[in-house]
């Protein structure tokens, strides 16, 4: 099974391109007994229950960087998960601490094989809508989502 998450922050304008990459798929049927699409919001808690007993992970969320707004980066989530360092509240659990964590507490059945999408953000001040750049990243991410999901369900059934 596949768990693709979409993170950020619908009212913090381009935060909500991963939740849009979500309505992307949507869209376009992907979801299946295979293939399950979850909006996390900004609930890392949610992304490990969520990754429990999958196979795949893919997560989708907003970066600022400085670069160009609504440039792409596919990472493996080897390469971005980290200890969680604990603050006064959770709301700092960010995906990439429960990917740590979610390693940690269920072992065997988290899944190995992550993939995390950053798009990078032009506009984040309080505001719903994404701007153009932003919201042609999401385009761009969904199909190549699309396109992963389909090679990894080609490869189940040979």
């Amino acid at each position: 099974m596949i768990a693709i998450i979409g993170c950020g922050n619908l009212n913090r304008q381009d935060d909500g391109v991963g939740i849009e990459v979500i309505r992307h798929l949507k869209t376009r049927r992907l979801a299946n007994e295979q293939v399950k699409l979850f909006d996390a919001g900004t609930d890392g808690m949610s992304v490990m229950f969520a990754a429990r007993g999958c196979t795949s992970l893919i997560v989708i969320d907003a970066a600022r960087t400085g670069v160009e707004p609504g440039a792409v980066y596919e990472v493996p989530g080897a390469e971005l998960e980290r200890p969680y360092s604990p603050g006064l509240n959770l709301h700092d659990f960010r995906w990439d601490a429960a990917l740590h964590a979610g390693r940690q507490i269920f072992r065997d059945a988290f899944p190995t094989d992550v993939t995390v999408f950053l798009i990078e953000a032009g506009a984040l001040g309080f505001g719903v809508g994404l701007s153009e750049a932003a919201s042609a990243a999401a385009a761009k991410v969904a199909a190549r989502v699309e396109e992963m999901v389909q090679r990894r369900s080609t490869k189940t059934h040979t």
